[in-house]
C-alpha cells in the first residue's frame, strides 16, 4: 500500500467517524428513522463511501489541465499560496498614487504594494471567516484556491498540522451547472454523496447540513447563465439562511459582484492579490520540479530570463496566475521565450478574449449581437491607441462608453440609444481586458496588452510612419516600437520601419557641430583594429571625445575659479 493510499484510508476513517457521530446527534423526527437506517449500515460501507468521496474529489478537483497541456498536473505539486486583500482596502487606494505606480512599475493589478501588512494568506482568512466571498479577475486563481481549501479540509481528517482548521466535509459546486429554473442546492449536494455510495445520501446530507458539518464552496457566480441569475441568487440566499451553521466560500469575478452581492450580505469580501515576485518565482519552481528539470536547473534559468530587462513587459503578464501558466508552457517547449514578442502577447490576449471561457466550458452570450472576437479586438485596439496617444492609463467610464457606442454604430449599425455601459460591463466581467480600478475609472488589465493592441492599431491603419516621426524619442512608446516588426508581414515591412527610423534619427544630427562630430568619429575608427561593429566603434569614439571635452571644461572652470579667488582678475 502506497503512502497516498494510507493517507486516503486515514482520511476516510475520519470522515466515517464524523458521519457516525453526526447520525447519533439529534435530528428532526421527519428523518429520524432514516438516520437510524444509516447507523445500522455497516461501518465498512460508510468507510468505503468516504474513501470513494475523497478519491473522487482528488480526481475531479485536484488535477489541472489547462491551455492545451499534454498531461494534467497535480494541484498540490504546483499550488502557490495566494494572498488576499480586504476589498475595502482596494477602494481606499489614492487615485493619483495608484496611477503613478502604474507609470513607474508597469503594474496595474490588485497587489497592495506598499501596504504589505494588508495582504494575508488565503487559507488563514478562510480559517477566520465562516462566510467568505473571494473576488478576482479572470485567471486570478479563484477556482484553484477553492479547490485547495477543500483539499486542506479533507486533510484535517488524517493530519494534525493542517493549515485549514475547521473539521468539515468539503463540497464543491460549479455554479455554471445551475441552468434549470428550479435549482435545488441540497439535491446537488446529495448527488455528490450518492455518487460515492453513501447510504441514504439525501437524509445524511440533510442531517450534516443541520449539524453544520459541511464546507459548501460555490464556485463561479459570474458563470451562472444570465437567464437564470435572479432565481439562483435567491436560492443561494435562502439556502445560506436555512443552513447557517455550515461554512461557505463563494467565488466571483470582481466586476460581477455589484449585481450579485445582494445575495451575500453575510459574506466578507476579499480580493485575490496579483502574484508578487516571490510568488512568481515559487510558482516557476513548483512548475519545473521534476527530477530532469532540477538537474537542468530549468526553474532557475526561466526565472533569470524573465528578470532580464528586455522581458520586463512579458514579466508583467506573470502577475496573473493563468498567464504565468501560459509563460511556463511556452518556456517548457524551447527553454526560452520567443524573440517575436508580439506572437506571445497575441496568444495571451486570445486566452483572455475567448480561450479561457471555452476551456471552462462556459457558454457565454455575445458581448453584443454580431460583435465577433476579431471586431472586439479592433475596438480594443482603437481604445488602446487613443490612450497611448493621449498619455492615458486610466479611462473615464463615459469616454469608454462613447467609444464603444460610436464603434458599434459605425460597424454594426447599432442604434444611437444603445446602452454601451452594458457592453463595457460585459467586456470587464467575461474577459477582464478592461478593469474598473476606481469608481468610473478603467484601465487595461495589463499595460503589455494595451501596448500590443496599440501596435496592432498602427499596423491595421498603416499609421506607423506617423509614429516614427512623432514619438521615436518618447520612451513611453519604446515597447510599441519593439512590437511593430513582429506584426509586419515579411522582412520588407520591418526593413521599411528601420529605414524610416534612420531617416528620422538623421534629422536630429543636422546641426553643423553634430555633423562634424559624427564625421570625426567615422575618421577616427578607420584605423582601429578592434573587433567591434562600426556602430560600437563610433559610440566609443564619441564617448571619449565628450569625456575629454568635459575634462577640458572642468579644467577651465577650476583655472577660472583659482584665478578669480586669488584676485588676479
Amino acid at each position: 500500500m502506497t503512502g497516498s493510499e494510507l493517507l486516503i484510508g486515514a482520511a476516510a476513517e475520519g470522515i466515517a467517524a464524523l458521519i457516525t457521530d453526526t447520525t447519533k446527534a439529534g435530528s428532526s423526527s421527519a428523518i429520524a428513522n432514516t438516520i437510524k437506517g444509516i447507523r445500522d449500515k455497516s461501518k465498512q460501507t460508510i468507510f468505503n463511501a468516504s474513501r470513494r468521496y475523497i478519491e473522487t474529489y482528488q480526481k475531479r478537483h485536484c488535477q489541472l489541465k489547462v491551455l492545451g497541456m499534454r498531461e494534467p498536473v497535480n494541484l498540490s505539486s504546483i499550488y502557490t499560496g495566494v494572498k488576499l486583500l480586504d476589498s475595502q482596502d482596494i477602494l481606499q487606494f489614492d487615485p493619483s498614487a495608484l496611477e503613478e505606480n502604474f507609470r513607474q512599475n508597469r503594474f496595474r493589478g490588485y497587489s497592495g504594494r506598499g501596504r504589505k501588512d494588508r495582504k494575508q494568506s488565503g487559507v488563514a482568512i478562510a480559517n477566520q471567516k465562516q462566510y467568505l466571498m473571494v473576488l478576482g479577475g479572470p485567471g486570478a486563481g479563484k477556482s484553484t484556491f477553492l479547490r485547495k481549501v477543500g483539499l486542506e479540509a479533507l486533510r484535517t481528517f488524517y493530519y494534525e498540522g493542517v493549515t485549514y482548521e475547521p473539521r468539515v466535509i468539503p463540497v464543491l459546486l460549479e455554479l455554471k451547472q445551475f441552468e434549470a429554473s428550479d435549482v435545488n442546492i441540497a439535491k446537488f449536494i446529495a448527488a455528490e454523496f450518492e455518487t460515492c455510495g453513501f447510504p441514504e445520501a439525501e437524509a445524511f446530507m440533510q442531517n450534516a447540513l443541520t449539524q453544520g458539518n459541511l464546507l459548501v464552496m460555490l464556485d463561479g457566480l459570474d458563470e451562472v447563465p444570465s437567464a437564470n441569475l435572479d432565481n439562483v441568487l435567491k436560492t443561494i440566499r435562502d439556502f445560506v439562511d436555512r443552513y447557517d451553521k455550515n461554512r461557505f466560500i463563494a467565488s466571483c469575478r470582481v466586476a460581477a459582484v455589484g449585481y450579485r452581492g445582494s445575495a451575500f450580505v453575510r459574506f466578507s469580501n476579499v480580493t485575490m492579490a496579483d502574484f508578487d515576485d516571490e510568488q512568481i518565482q515559487q510558482f516557476i519552481n513548483n512548475w519545473f520540479s521534476s527530477e530532469s528539470d532540477r538537474e537542468r536547473e530549468t526553474a532557475e534559468k526561466c526565472w533569470e530570463v524573465l528578470q532580464k530587462s528586455e522581458n520586463k513587459a512579458s514579466k508583467e503578464l506573470a502577475h496573473t496566475p493563468l498567464l504565468l501558466t501560459y509563460l511556463c508552457l511556452v518556456y517548457d517547449l524551447s527553454q526560452r521565450f520567443p524573440n517575436n514578442r508580439s506572437s506571445l502577447y497575441k496568444k495571451a490576449l486570445r486566452i483572455l478574449l475567448e480561450e479561457w471561457a471555452a476551456e471552462k466550458r462556459i457558454l457565454r452570450d455575445e458581448i453584443y449581437e454580431g460583435l465577433s472576437i476579431e471586431q472586439e479586438e479592433i475596438l480594443l485596439s482603437e481604445i488602446a491607441y487613443d490612450g497611448m496617444e493621449g498619455d492615458q492609463l486610466f479611462f473615464d467610464k463615459r469616454w469608454l462608453s462613447s467609444q464603444i457606442r460610436n464603434f458599434l454604430a459605425g460597424n454594426l449599425n447599432a442604434p444611437k440609444g444603445l446602452d454601451s455601459e452594458k457592453v463595457l460591463n460585459a467586456i470587464e466581467v467575461r474577459q477582464g481586458i478592461l478593469v474598473e480600478r476606481m469608481e468610473n475609472q478603467y484601465s487595461f488589465s495589463h499595460l503589455t496588452l494595451q501596448e500590443y493592441l496599440a501596435a496592432q492599431y498602427l499596423i491595421d491603419n498603416h499609421a506607423w510612419k506617423g509614429l516614427v516621426r512623432q514619438h521615436i524619442t518618447d520612451n513611453r512608446w519604446r515597447e510599441i516600437f519593439l512590437l511593430l516588426p513582429g506584426l509586419m508581414l515579411g522582412r520588407s515591412g520591418a526593413d521599411s520601419l528601420l529605414l524610416e527610423m534612420k531617416v528620422q534619427a538623421d534629422s536630429y544630427i543636422s546641426t553643423p557641430r553634430l555633423k562634424a562630430l559624427i564625421n570625426w568619429a567615422e575618421t577616427a575608427i578607420d584605423q582601429s583594429e578592434e573587433k567591434l561593429k562600426p556602430a560600437a566603434k563610433r559610440s566609443v569614439a564619441i564617448f571619449l571625445a565628450l569625456d575629454r571635452a568635459l575634462d577640458r571644461a572642468e579644467a577651465r572652470a577650476k583655472i577660472f575659479h583659482s584665478v578669480n579667488f586669488s584676485g588676479l582678475v
